[in-house]
Order: C-alpha cells, then sequence, then structure tokens
C-alpha cells in the first residue's frame, strides 16, 4: 500500500523534515561560525601570543572544549529526550545553542579584560557543546521516527542537510563582512555580526518546532510503559557494544570533516598564504558537493543497505588520505579546489546515511541517549582534537602525516562497519 500523506502522530512530513532541517542548520550554523573565527580571529583577539602559531594553538584547544562539552549534553537533554518526550527537548537545546552563541558574540577582548576574556570564551564554547550535543540526536529522531517504511534514511537525511547548509550561511557571512568591511572593521566589530544575528535564526526554529506534536515511536513506547528510570546508565549497562560500534562508525565521518574545514582553513591561510577571502569562497564552492551527496548515500542506504554503502564510502575515504598532501600542498588554488571537493564530497557521502544507522542501534527507550553519545563521543575522538593533532603532526613531520592520520580513522570505521549487522529492516 502506499506510504500515508500524514504520519500516525498528525505531524505533517513536511513539517517534521523542515523541523528537523531547520534546527540543524541553526546550530551547525552557530557551531561553524565559532570554528571559521578560531582560525580567523581568536588567535588575534582573544589569545595574544609572540608566536602567532601558539596563538593558533590555543585558539583550536578553545574549540575543542565544545566537543568534551557535547557528550555532556547528549546525556542531559538524553536523559529528558528519552523520559518527557523529544519536543520538549528539542526546543531547550536550541535555546542553549542560541544563548552561548549570542553571549560569544557580546564578549569583550583580550586587550579590554585580560585573561577573563579567554576565559569566557571558553566557558560559552562549553555552552554550545551541550547545546549541540542535544540537538543532533533528536533532529535525527524527530525525522527517523515520523518516517514511513522503507524512508527511514531518506527522512534522516534532512537533518544532516543541516551540516552543509549551516556551512554555506556561516562561510557566506564571512565572505561578506570580508568584501564589505575593512580589516580592522572586520576585527573590531564585524566578526561579531553572525554571532549576534543568529539569535533571529534560533527565534524561527523555536516558532517550527512548537507547533509539532510527538514523534510515532515515542508515544507508543510510552503506552507500553517502556520509559526507562535513567536512560544514561542503561546505555552503558545494557548496550555498551552498540556505544562502541556507534562511535567506530562516526569516527572517519569527524576526521574527515575537521580536517577539510579548519584544519585547511587555519594551515592554507597561515602556512600555505592563501588570501582568507579566496580560501573560504573555494571551502564554499565544496561545500556544495558536501551537501549534493548527502542523499545520494542515502538513497543507497534505502536501497541497498546501510552496511554495504558506508563500506564502499569508507574505502574512498581510506584511499583519499594518501592523496591528502599532493593535492593541498600543490600550490596552486585549483588543486586545493579540487581538494577540498573530493574531501567533503566523501564527507556528504559518510554523513547522509550515518544518524539514521545510529539510531537504528538503540530501542526507543533509550535512543535519543544512545545515538547523542555514541555520536557526540565519537566526536571527541574524531574531531575535537583534530585540528590540533593535524596542524601538530603537519608541523613536525610534513602534511603528508596528516592524510595517513586520515586513513587510519578510516580504517578504525572500517572495523566498526565490519561487526555491525544491516540495521535497513530494524523495527522502530
Amino acid at each position: 500500500m502506499p506510504s500515508p500523506d500524514l504520519t500516525p502522530s498528525g505531524n505533517k512530513p513536511r513539517t517534521v523534515l523542515f523541523a528537523s532541517l531547520i534546527g540543524t542548520t541553526i546550530e551547525f550554523f552557530d557551531f561553524y561560525i565559532f570554528a571559521t573565527a578560531a582560525a580567523l580571529v581568536f588567535p588575534r583577539l582573544f589569545f595574544p601570543d609572540s608566536d602567532p602559531n601558539n596563538a593558533i594553538l590555543q585558539s583550536l584547544a578553545t574549540f575543542a572544549i565544545a566537543f568534551f562539552a557535547r557528550p555532556i549534553g547528549a546525556a542531559i537533554f538524553g536523559h529528558f529526550g528519552d523520559r518527557i518526550g523529544r519536543k520538549a527537548t528539542l526546543v531547550a537545546a536550541l535555546l542553549t545553542m542560541g544563548v552561548s552563541t549570542v553571549a560569544i558574540g557580546l564578549l569583550p577582548t583580550y586587550a579590554q579584560i585580560g585573561v577573563w576574556a579567554p576565559a569566557l570564551l571558553a566557558l560559552f564554547r562549553f555552552g554550545q557543546g551541550l547545546g549541540l550535543g542535544g540537538e543532533w540526536g533528536g533532529a535525527v529522531l524527530l525525522a527517523t521516527e515520523n518516517a514511513p517504511p522503507g524512508k527511514r534514511a531518506w527522512y534522516g537525511m534532512f537533518p544532516q542537510l543541516g551540516a552543509p547548509i549551516g556551512f554555506v550561511l556561516s562561510s557566506g557571512t564571512f565572505l561578506l563582512l570580508g568584501a564589505l568591511l575593512t580589516d580592522a572593521q572586520f576585527f573590531e566589530w564585524g566578526w561579531r555580526v553572525p554571532f549576534v544575528a543568529s539569535a533571529v535564526l534560533v527565534l524561527i526554529g523555536l516558532y517550527v518546532r512548537l507547533k509539532l506534536t510527538e514523534t510515532p515511536s515515542f508515544a507508543a513506547a510510552m503506552a507500553r510503559e517502556e520509559r526507562v528510570r535513567h536512560p544514561f546508565l542503561a546505555v552503558f549497562r545494557h548496550h555498551s557494544g552498540a556505544l562502541v560500534l556507534g562511535i567506530l562508525i562516526a569516527l572517519a565521518t569527524y576526521v574527515t570533516f575537521y580536517l577539510m574545514t579548519v584544519f585547511a582553513l587555519t594551515y592554507g591561510t597561515s602556512r600555505l598564504h592563501y588570501s582568507r577571502e579566496s580560501f573560504l569562497f573555494v571551502q564554499l564552492f565544496a561545500v556544495l558537493f558536501f551537501a549534493a551527496t548527502i542523499p545520494i548515500s542515502s538513497l543507497l542506504a534505502d536501497r541497498i543497505g546501510r552496511r554495504i554503502t558506508l563500506i564502499g564510502i569508507t574505502v574512498l575515504i581510506f584511499l583519499f588520505g594518501f592523496a591528502f598532501a599532493p593535492l593541498f600542498v600543490a600550490g596552486n588554488l585549483a588543486s586545493v579546489t579540487l581538494f577540498l571537493t573530493l574531501g567533503l564530497a566523501l564527507m556528504g557521502l559518510t554523513y547522509g546515511p550515518l544518524g539514521t544507522v545510529l539510531s537504528e542501534l538503540f530501542p526507543t527507550a533509550v535512543r535519543y541517549t544512545g545515538a547523542s553519545l555514541a555520536f557526540n563521543l565519537a566526536g571527541i575522538f574524531g574531531a575535537s582534537l583534530a585540528p590540533y593533532a593535524a596542524t601538530w603532526l603537519a608541523g613536525h613531520y610534513g602534511v603528508h602525516a596528516v592524510g595517513y592520520y586520515l586513513s587510519a580513522a578510516a580504517a578504525l570505521t572500517l572495523l566498526g562497519l565490519w561487526r555491525l549487522r544491516e540495521t535497513r529492516n530494524t523495527a522502530f
């Protein structure tokens, strides 16, 4: 029989998909404007140092704080998402992220308040991590738990699209500011604009989400009295194998993305001497391929299976690690464009079905907590230290070592995928 036009909960499919997309778009926009500022702005304004490389490393360390906050956010918001529902928890996560981001845009600099400036920057970066730790898992469940049969990966793809859209908005904003403002204006006040302006996007996201009802899967689980008293403990006691598997499966995705964005931007502008505007423009172009490949892998995951789709893509990421240095340091912008396009296209392919796969590893009663923890713990190992580790490797052993680092991450993900059973037909 054809799939119904309305989900059993009464949520219209268009509303569900837009609500999951707009939330992750906002969250990732907020997250990426910090990443861009960490590479371009914060070393100069919040971490003054006689050695520019040390200032960059200090800034990247602050960038990493959010990844350690994200599992905490996953545990906190996951608890309430599994206990009281997806809708209210998603609203709270979005507010946490939004308030933290606006606060960063209003911070005084090191020249104005001294060491309090980097301390407050770190605090609000921690708040960003808490918000995103709770947002991603809920947005994926909002989509997948409302999906009709046979389309779970396709529905689960929409919150994933928030990542490239948020990145395009972030990079586009910084490019526009660079074109309209002088360097002095940009560093004096221009960099603050995207942080403060994100409040408008947050209000739109809140409006859309407040119109939703609870997902059918969660409502059915509550009707069967399957609520777990302590979801966090239940995940570690009864689903630790699924948790470890999820972390391994997400590892290469994280390493790929943050090498292609934060590390590439930092190294490309500081060591390879490309201008900030030209490199951001090339990244913006390459992210379009990130967005374009997400639907492709999601369709494949629904048609031929999650496991075989992700294994094939991860093998390509493993091989790409050996082409990393030759393409990136070739000395011309055309080669860098190809490098970023290939890397971010692979990122889109691996990212598309990822949320669906992680959500399928856990039962409804602990799904919010389990999927969020797997995704965000992988962020600690795969993303938080990636820009810092890559910068260190490039400085001591050359950019080739960064490529080998990527291939090693892909090998670990292949190990996890080899152990994964096919989840396409998992009951929700």
